[in-house]
């Protein structure tokens, strides 16, 4: 009996160590453990996005590619059951956008609005690096991103920003038209349609207490954005703009940019009184230089 005690726990002792070489083997050769195998130090395996890739929090928690191994292509733009394209993240994953705000365009400026833009390219005295809302273009370069929201049980988009003034934007889908005495707002009044697959937003009805961009392009009341969503796969979304303002601008100018989605990133407490992280921007600041490459800079 003792003797075959003694084969018995051999036997499990060599299982035991033919299990650990060949866990070492695999790691050694870049094989990703079991899903539902425990991470080092007994920790749980990171998140998976839905291309079986490591989710943010491999890197803080600050976005992924959301591609799969080895940094293949990007999976199609998703949609619904309907053929609609889906702009946020599929039902049960996360994901935020960065970037659209950008692009370079020849600017038609009124004379007054060329000297408003060259002071303000000087001095950076920017309304939303003091909490206050940014519509248009301006929106999708709030720090950390904004997160797209499909709601179409309601007919409506919501767009998310992150960090900034924390506050949302509403793009209806319900084929209404603008109200006729729209009262001046952050965002203005947005109405949007699908042409193919891409989200066309009208927007009207701003006031003149934010910039529209990052550029200094100042804005009257006389505003008038169309802008257009196009997703063309599941990482990136072009983004085209048309700016129509007779109050600041001898003629309708255009732009376009891309956005870029990353996976498992969302929604987080941010109070932007207390999370300034651009101290230069303010009144009295001796620093003229912004590093505007940042996504934390506001």
């Amino acid at each position: 009996m003792r003797s075959q005690r003694f084969v018995s726990l051999s036997a499990i002792g060599v299982m035991i160590l033919m299990v650990l070489a060949l866990t070492m083997y695999l790691a050694g050769q870049g094989v990703p453990a079991p899903q539902g195998a425990a991470g080092a130090g007994g920790a749980p395996p990171l998140p998976q996005n839905q291309n079986g890739g490591q989710a943010a929090a491999a890197r803080g928690g600050r976005g992924g590619n959301n591609r799969g191994g080895g940094g293949g292509p990007a999976a199609p733009a998703p949609k619904f059951s309907d053929g609609t394209p889906r702009l946020g993240a599929l039902p049960g994953q996360t994901g935020i956008w960065n970037g659209g705000g950008g692009g370079n365009a020849d600017v038609p400026y009124q004379p007054w609005a060329k000297a408003i833009s060259d002071y303000r390219r000087v001095n950076e005295f920017e309304p939303h690096t003091r909490c206050k809302p940014s519509g248009g273009p301006r929106q999708f370069l709030t720090p950390y991103g904004v997160e797209i929201v499909d709601l179409p049980e309601i007919k409506r988009i919501m767009i998310m920003d992150i960090g900034g003034p924390h506050t949302f934007r509403t793009i209806y889908m319900d084929g209404r038209p603008h109200p006729k005495d729209l009262s001046p707002s952050f965002y203005g009044h947005s109405i949007g349609r699908w042409e193919g697959d891409t989200l066309v937003v009208d927007t009207i009805g701003f006031n003149e207490k934010f910039w529209i961009d990052r550029g200094q392009a100042p804005h009257t009341e006389k505003l008038h954005l169309i802008e257009k969503f196009t997703r063309t796969d599941m990482n990136t979304m072009q983004y085209e703009l048309t700016v129509d303002d007779p109050g600041a601008y001898t003629a309708i100018w255009s732009r376009s940019s891309n956005m870029s989605f990353r996976a498992g990133t969302e929604l987080f407490e941010y109070v932007c009184q207390d999370n300034n992280q651009a101290p230069e921007l303010l009144v009295g600041s001796e620093q003229r230089t912004v590093d505007r490459s940042s996504q934390i800079v506001p």
